[in-house]
């Protein structure tokens, strides 16, 4: 279900997408950020600046052109703590004065799981994640923003990443990278976690969204289909795995290598995490078991109570 690649929007241009919002899509094209990463600006007056993106001077130079005369900047709002999304935040508020809001650092909101995996530095991960970051303001779930005539509902919904907020503004949703259009999202432990993926799709689901604004691609303009996509994907991925470890035991790089025949080789890294994500999740709900510390190249096989997973 991935949409035409019909998304070309101008790069450090402000586009208005509907009235009090505005886009900016930063100059950092890759096979991961597909076209750049979505800087929202939200607001008539009082602008909160939402994923100021990454690194770079002309899109802060953009950002802060697209602020008229008679408006300011008075939040600047980071749903996650990844490198296309959070390094200019500080330079931004040192340019505006405004103040940083995330729901924590670069480790927070991770499980219990995932900080023991963390600790015992076995399964990698690390990927683009702003160790540095450090907000000044530290956001809480259910809190609500608002100022200068706008409302946010900070929604924290980990998965791809322990600390990734969404925001509910009336019934639409900025979703940053937990729901895109284009792709599905990177879980990779221990800053991802699947199950805490599927939890915050769930939560999403439960709601009647009229939009979903995501951290790269277009807006999602049939965010309950995309969801019941997402989860889908994500089952048939988890059935892909047992099926093949019914047949023999295997490391998530060669369950990778089995299920992702299509994938480009320089994305099959990424889809070696998604697997490793999976196995991980599969192991809490004692579907399998594995030999040896938890990593990519353990040894996984069912367990005797996954052996009639269908």
């Amino acid at each position: 279900m991935l949409p035409p690649d019909d998304f070309d929007p101008p790069v450090g241009h402000p586009e208005t997408l509907e009235p009090g919002l505005r886009r900016i899509v930063a100059p950092n094209p890759s096979p991961m950020t597909y076209r750049g990463t979505n800087t929202y600006l939200l607001g008539e007056t009082a602008l909160a600046v939402i994923d100021p993106g990454p690194e770079n001077t002309p899109h802060l130079e953009a950002i802060l052109d697209a602020v008229a005369p008679d408006q300011h900047i008075s939040h600047i709002i980071v749903t996650h703590t990844h490198l296309d999304h959070s390094p200019l935040a500080r330079a931004l508020s040192d340019q505006t004065g405004a103040p940083v809001l995330a729901f924590g650092d670069a480790h927070s909101g991770r499980s219990p799981v995932m900080q023991r995996l963390a600790a015992a530095g076995t399964v990698g991960g690390g990927e683009g994640v702003d160790t540095s970051f450090v907000p000044d303001i530290v956001l809480a779930d259910g809190q609500i923003l608002s100022h200068g005539g706008w409302t946010l509902e900070v929604i924290h919904t980990p998965g791809h990443i322990g600390n990734h907020i969404s925001l509910g503004w009336g019934n639409a949703c900025f979703t940053a990278d937990h729901v895109m259009g284009w792709a599905s999202s990177l879980v990779s432990p221990p800053d991802g976690d699947l199950t805490d993926f599927m939890a915050s799709c769930e939560r999403l689901q439960a709601r009647n969204w009229r939009v979903f604004y995501p951290g790269h691609g277009a807006p999602v303009t049939a965010p309950a289909a995309r969801l019941d996509w997402l989860v889908t994907h994500r089952r048939a991925r988890e059935t892909a795995i047992l099926t093949l470890l019914a047949d023999a035991p295997a490391t998530a790089p060669d369950l990778a290598r089995a299920i992702y025949t299509t994938t480009p080789p320089a994305l099959l890294g990424a889809a070696t995490r998604n697997v490793l994500a999976h196995l991980i999740d599969l192991h809490g709900r004692s579907h399998v078991i594995h030999a040896g510390p938890l990593q990519e190249n353990a040894i996984f096989s069912l367990s005797p109570a996954g052996e009639n997973f269908s």
